[in-house]
């Protein structure tokens, strides 16, 4: 999810520089949701390379396969621009559709191999944010200068339209995350919760997996003010971050929707640098243990103070 996030803002860099300019994008299927809130987007191609290579060779992957290419291939293409800089990407989708193909120098890539796809490839410093690096490519291949400002998601304007009633009246708590040296201590998170009782906010904590709904019970526990929500589609789980007064977070996928979304978010961080690949965007703030220290080094009263300073917008 991040990968496609991230590359949101180099759109908006191209749509100012260049009027009328219009995306096709190929996503994971998974997250096919995300390209539609972006104003510059006209086709969406979900591709679904993870579940495919489980049965690669299968007679229905293999339809799905074919009719992924004939959609892929019905349009000649002025630029193809592999943001990913991988040889998955550049090997399984770039190198099939029409167009000149662009990406990152082989020093610069992911995955050095992937640029052997491309027609013409670029020098991308890795020392920047993930994002301004998207933004860096796009600028080259499409021809324009990359603008000086902070890159600009605009997807946030696709959900201010409809907030939720009780918008601006509630925490989001991001609790889930894939790794376990990214999680937070749940005695901790429920350490939060009580010190936040007294603010007069409702918790939301989004679940999707089975094993996240049941550590937001457990985490919700005795405390009445906190709703418990059913399992949400990408679009509701959008919509539910844009209307939060702020939103608490580990490294995970939602934490970078929330930061897309402009909404004020303290992200925890544990193992993982937030220099080149975190929360990027306006009021994203960032806690992080002592040197040395695991998750649980962040304690409940440091976030709490972090919440305080937080604008209310």
């Amino acid at each position: 999810m991040g990968d496609v996030l991230h590359s949101l803002p180099a759109l908006t860099d191209a749509m100012h520089a260049i009027p009328g300019i219009r995306f096709d994008w190929v996503v994971e299927e998974g997250f096919a949701q995300i390209p539609f809130w972006h104003p510059a987007v006209d086709r969406v191609l979900p591709v679904a390379i993870r579940r495919w290579r489980k049965h690669w060779f299968g007679s229905l992957v293999r339809e799905e396969r074919v009719a992924f290419k004939r959609e892929l291939q019905s349009r000649e293409y002025d630029a193809v621009i592999d943001a990913q800089g991988l040889i998955k990407s550049a090997a399984l989708v770039t190198r099939l559709a029409k167009g000149i193909k662009h990406g990152a120098d082989r020093n610069s890539s992911c995955e050095p191999f992937a640029s052997w796809w491309y027609d013409k490839r670029y020098e991308i410093s890795k020392q920047q944010h993930a994002v301004q690096r998207t933004r860096e490519l796009f600028a080259k291949s499409l021809g324009y200068d990359l603008p000086t400002t902070t890159g600009d998601y605009a997807i946030a304007q696709h959900f201010t339209a409809e907030l939720p009633a009780d918008a601006n009246q509630y925490l989001v708590f991001l609790h889930a995350t894939t790794r376990d040296n990214k999680h937070w201590p749940e005695s901790h998170w429920r350490e939060l919760i009580e010190l936040m009782q007294p603010s007069g906010l409702k918790i939301k904590p989004p679940w999707g997996a089975e094993h996240e709904h049941q550590r937001a019970l457990r985490l919700a526990e005795g405390f009445d003010f906190v709703e418990m929500l059913p399992k949400l589609t990408l679009e509701q789980v959008a919509r539910t971050l844009a209307g939060a007064r702020a939103v608490v977070s580990v490294d995970t996928g939602l934490s970078h929707l929330t930061a897309a979304l402009d909404r004020p978010n303290i992200t925890l961080y544990g193992p993982t640098d937030p220099g080149l690949i975190g929360g990027y965007g306006k009021n994203q703030y960032v806690l992080r243990p002592e040197v040395g220290k695991e998750m649980a080094g962040i304690s409940a009263e440091m976030v709490v103070q972090a919440i305080a300073t937080l604008p209310v917008l």
